[in-house]
């Protein structure tokens, strides 16, 4: 256990404080969703709420949010004396204006320098780049802002698919929901794992998720991508015969084109390679099975057109970043 790891971990009399940063036109969701989190998370050794949550903006007051539901704030300089454990900064909108305000900026980037944990969510992670406390760091924020990010601010690592990553004291997440699953795991980090599947039991959420799955539903990136349906008939016969020997050429055939204009065609249309939707195919029928089914890994690799249990192994962890065995405990512990 790292220093860091333990002073986070460390047993305390007084809750953890939680800031959230809320500006005009922040999405609703991106902020109570973690707040319903942290505010009501068991510490399991003082046997009450864990953290002290307070939502804080530049001069406070109340803020509009993007529905017709504004939210009251405390002024920043409210906490120029307090001891801030984690610092979450909340997306929306406004954030691209955020992101150019420099007086918001500023008061973020004083806050994070003091925090123990600084966080965002979903396009919040503009903001927070804007900082320069996502400098040299991975980063993750919605789907739709992963390429701003990554053009407004090139010093940070921009990963397009995880619904949350940490680097270090920083964790970033991806679009509105993602932030529960950060908030979450952040609990599991400070409070223990019991502590989060509590919250997670009580918010009736399916699973305690790790950072590393997807943000993306496969089956609707398939839609969204094949605008027109070109392939529509062909991913319905895939989603069928995947422990069928599904080659360039025996997926050209079914389509009813030579090999090699089905493949340019399709990498043009999909985004990806035969090869690679193959692939996120059968891991996709893999996470049903872990989830629904008690049948073996072996058995799982079969039938999800694996064949191999080492050859699923891989494709989870290069994929979603965990094992096929590790992605069944998260959800079966939830």
């Amino acid at each position: 256990m790292t220093a860091k790891t333990a002073k986070l971990n460390s047993p305390t009399n007084d809750p953890r404080l939680v800031v959230f940063v809320v500006y005009p036109d922040v999405v609703l969701l991106d902020l109570v969703g973690p707040l319903q989190v942290f505010s009501h998370a068991p510490d399991p050794l003082t046997q009450r709420n864990g953290y002290e949550c307070v939502v804080v903006s530049i001069d406070g007051g109340l803020i509009e949010t993007n529905t017709v539901v504004s939210i009251p704030s405390e002024p920043i300089s409210c906490l120029l004396n307090r001891s801030v454990h984690t610092l979450v900064v909340v997306g929306g909108d406004g954030a691209i204006p955020g992101m150019r305000d420099p007086k918001l900026v500023a008061a973020i980037k004083v806050l994070g320098e003091r925090a123990q944990r600084v966080c965002s969510v979903c396009s919040g992670a503009l903001v927070l780049a804007a900082t320069g406390l996502l400098d040299g760091r991975r980063a993750v924020t919605h789907w739709e802002d992963c390429r701003m990010l990554a053009d407004e601010f090139p010093k940070v690592q921009v990963e397009l698919d995880p619904i949350f990553v940490k680097d270090g004291r920083v964790w970033t997440s991806a679009g509105i929901t993602a932030g529960i699953d950060m908030s979450l795991a952040i609990v599991s980090e400070d409070l223990g794992r019991d502590s989060a599947l509590s919250m997670a039991r009580s918010m009736v959420a399916q699973m305690v998720r790790s950072g590393g799955q997807s943000q993306y539903s496969p089956a609707l990136g398939r839609q969204v991508s094949d605008g027109l349906g070109r392939f529509e008939a062909l991913h319905a016969w895939m989603s069928e015969n995947l422990g069928a020997e599904l080659s360039v050429g025996s997926l050209a055939s079914k389509a009813g084109m030579s090999a090699r204009n089905f493949a340019r065609v399709y990498s043009k249309v999909m985004g990806k390679t035969p090869a690679k939707a193959v692939e996120a195919m059968r891991i996709e029928r893999a996470q049903d099975l872990l989830e629904t089914s008690s049948k073996s890994l072996k058995q799982i690799a079969t039938l999800s057109g694996f064949k191999e249990e080492d050859r699923m192994r891989c494709a989870f962890l290069r994929v979603l970043r965990v094992t096929p065995s590790e992605y069944r405990q998260n959800f079966r512990s939830a």
